[in-house]
């Protein structure tokens, strides 16, 4: 039977001594993706440019005063260096807020920004007052020095303002405390405050609950959570280089040397250390969420009152994190029981890739430079989202409550323009997101598949001259390799990942309505609607399954071929129908083994960043984390990324040598003429193990 080969073999033969096949004369395939795939970088960096030029980092952090000003930022006006946390001056406006048929906002109430969060005193009344300006002839520093209290400077004028709660000045009646940079009330008034507060004639001020619950509500809003979390990300960004880029590197290239040289070892290993990995992570969920020990997390910052709890929208989420960890390693371990009498069939097919990465040895090196390049593009591409994240316009509310209050420049109390400032974010800023996450999506798909790529053709060249090339000249097939991929394949390449990341990202998008529906319950009732939800969902996932392996499969013969992707793809397809059997029953378990194996090197990643997050850097002060959970599972995925790279000269050096083999098989009427001699005796064991079974 002649395979989808055969016309090219005819023309091009692989007996040559110039590589047959992998040498022929090529042209540039799928040239308009490339082109493509270019404009979108352009657009990439135009985006990025606008999220540098607009965006803002702090404002994930730190909340905004009065008058619009980021806390903490030293470029305000007046300067607000080391005053990060945001404080209510009002406690009646605060209240307001609270009351469910009110139509006053928190963030129209007025606030600025403190070094630290006041306290009642036991003997007297203290206050807290404006920012010095006007004729107060008071510094910044002098204000800090007073401990934010000049009341006893004021006029007459501006005391009666402030006994009628409109400032300058206000009373501390509420303790509080710093909950993620803003001055929680803890709605417990001090008896002597109301008391020196009542003998100077001052309002009646609401001592409710509400007054604790509103400023609650407000820190953990989801889009504040969003904020923080955000925040963790470029908090924690020694921990991603270290745990989410360099440990993983040197995990991938051990265990690529360890299958070099203890083959037979390495999937015990591989399984044994899986297992208690992920076991491990999940002890680490379950003590940041409170349910192991006394480790939980607390979303208050800095020294407290033992007695005094409050609790974050992150811990919640962390104990559904702990949850779905739970069933995961329960599945994991289950699995790891079932492939326990196939691993010695896996352990053959790795021995064949291991003698190629002893043939070609580069195969080992080569992984460094896609690294090299994904690292510099996810550091600029963290640094664009954070400032894309914070790019929205800081405008002030537009309220038609009573927020009046005494301005200490004009002299007088002011009811205009009172309301407080919020940063609104208008529909292109989400657009501009979205592209920002589908295009390190398409970037990562992109590099990956241009290691691949190279590790294919490499590999092939090895397989069809019989090993002669590489016995020679042990670098050349890798850049040979690179050459070709680089002068004809890039299009294809460029094809192939846009389609895994456009599937992904309509699956993203249909799960996040699915979300939004079950959130609004409107999901279909009946079960005719069920079934076609459920039903498209488990087809979007069979599509997104099928087309990452028909593009794995694809990159290995547009590595031996050149040809262009869907014509690739249309040779691979027809070279695994025609050895179904063959294929799985070679491949299956090996690839099992490289997952576990890349699992192995990405739970050791969010292990050691569990770790160090865990450390007193990252647990109080300023670089006080939210919740360890996003900057984990970055150290996660990042780890996982660098592992499919350098795994990639595994599972891409089995998967081209079966398909060579395959199509070698069907050019010589069932007998391969350029199989290595140890593919040969693998494939015999598993036909013998095969009959056995």
């Amino acid at each position: 039977m002649r395979g989808p080969l055969g016309a090219v073999l005819e023309r091009y033969p692989i007996t040559t001594e110039d590589g047959g096949i992998i040498r022929h004369n090529r042209k540039c395939r799928d040239v308009a993706f490339l082109v493509i795939f270019i404009a979108f970088w352009v657009a990439m960096i135009v985006n990025s440019s606008f999220g540098f030029n607009q965006g803002n980092p702090l404002r994930l952090t730190y909340g905004l005063d009065y008058k619009g000003n980021v806390c903490g930022d030293k470029h305000a006006h007046p300067g607000l260096h080391q005053l990060e946390l945001k404080y209510w001056l009002n406690p009646n406006q605060v209240y307001q807020s609270g009351v469910t048929d009110s139509q006053f906002k928190l963030s129209n109430a007025r606030s600025i920004c403190l070094l630290d969060c006041p306290t009642p005193l036991e003997d007297s009344l203290s206050w807290v007052c404006d920012y010095p300006e006007g004729d107060m002839h008071l510094s910044m520093d002098d204000w800090i020095d007073r401990n934010y209290d000049y009341y006893e400077i004021l006029t007459s004028e501006m005391k009666n303002a402030s006994l009628q709660l409109q400032g300058p000045c206000y009373p501390v009646i509420f303790p509080s405390v710093n909950v993620y940079w803003s001055c929680q009330y803890i709605a417990r008034a001090s008896n002597s405050s109301l008391r020196h507060w009542k003998q100077m004639g001052g309002v009646d001020i609401k001592e409710d609950i509400i007054v604790d619950k509103s400023i609650h509500s407000f820190i953990n809003s989801r889009s504040s959570v969003l904020k923080r979390y955000m925040a963790d990300i470029g908090k924690a960004w020694p921990v991603l280089i270290v745990c989410g880029g360099l440990l993983p590197l040197f995990l991938s290239v051990v265990w690529l040397l360890m299958i070099r040289y203890f083959v037979a070892a390495m999937p015990w290993i591989t399984v044994a250390f899986f297992n208690i990995l992920i076991i491990t992570v999940t002890v680490f969920y379950y003590l940041k969420a409170g349910w192991i020990g006394n480790d939980a997390i607390s979303p208050i910052i800095g020294d407290h009152d033992p007695y005094i709890h409050v609790f974050g929208r992150e811990l919640n989420h962390l104990r559904a994190a702990s949850i779905l960890m739970t069933f995961i390693m329960v599945l994991s371990i289950l699995t790891s029981i079932a492939i326990v009498r196939r691993i010695l069939m896996g352990t053959s097919v790795l021995k064949v890739a291991a003698k190629v990465i002893g043939e070609v040895q580069a195969l080992i090196i080569f992984p460094v430079i896609p690294y090299s390049i994904l690292a510099i593009f996810y550091m600029v591409w963290i640094s664009a989202a954070l400032h894309l994240f914070s790019s929205g316009q800081v405008v002030q509310n537009n309220c038609n409550t009573n927020c009046c209050a005494y301005d200490l420049l004009s002299e007088k109390v002011n009811c205009d323009h009172c309301c407080g400032y919020s940063v609104r974010y208008t529909p292109h800023i989400a657009v501009s997101i979205f592209f920002h996450l589908f295009g390190c999506y398409w970037a990562t798909k992109f590099f990956i598949a241009c290691s691949s790529t190279v590790i294919a053709g490499s590999v092939a060249s090895y397989y069809w001259t019989r090993g002669e090339t590489s016995s020679e000249v042990p670098v050349l097939p890798v850049f040979d390799s690179m050459k070709r991929l680089i002068r004809y394949s890039l299009g294809s390449v460029a094809l192939g990942s846009l389609i895994v990341s456009f599937v992904e990202s309509i699956r993203f998008i249909l799960e996040s309505f699915r979300r939004k529906l079950k959130v609004a319950e409107t999901t279909p009732d009946s079960w005719f609607g069920k079934m076609v939800y459920h039903t498209s969902q488990g087809c979007l996932r069979c599509v997104e399954w099928t087309i990452k392996s028909v593009n794995r499969n694809a990159y290995i013969m547009i590595a031996i071929t050149g040809k262009s992707f869907c014509r690739s793809s249309a040779i691979a397809t027809e070279l695994i129908m025609n050895n179904i059997l063959r294929l799985v029953r070679v491949n299956v378990i090996g690839d099992v083994i490289l997952f576990l194996g890349k699992l192995f090197v990405s739970l050791s990643s969010a292990v050691f960043g569990f770790l160090v997050l865990d450390t007193h850097k990252y647990s109080s002060g300023h670089n006080k984390l939210s919740s360890p959970l996003l900057p984990v599972l970055v150290c996660w995925t990042l780890g996982y990324v660098v592992a499919t790279l350098f795994f990639a000269v595994v599972e891409m050096s089995i998967d081209t040598l079966i398909l060579s083999f395959c199509q070698d098989s069907e050019e010589h009427e069932g007998t391969a003429q350029f199989a290595p001699l140890l593919l040969m005796e693998t494939l015999n064991e598993q036909n013998d193990m095969q009959r056995l079974t």
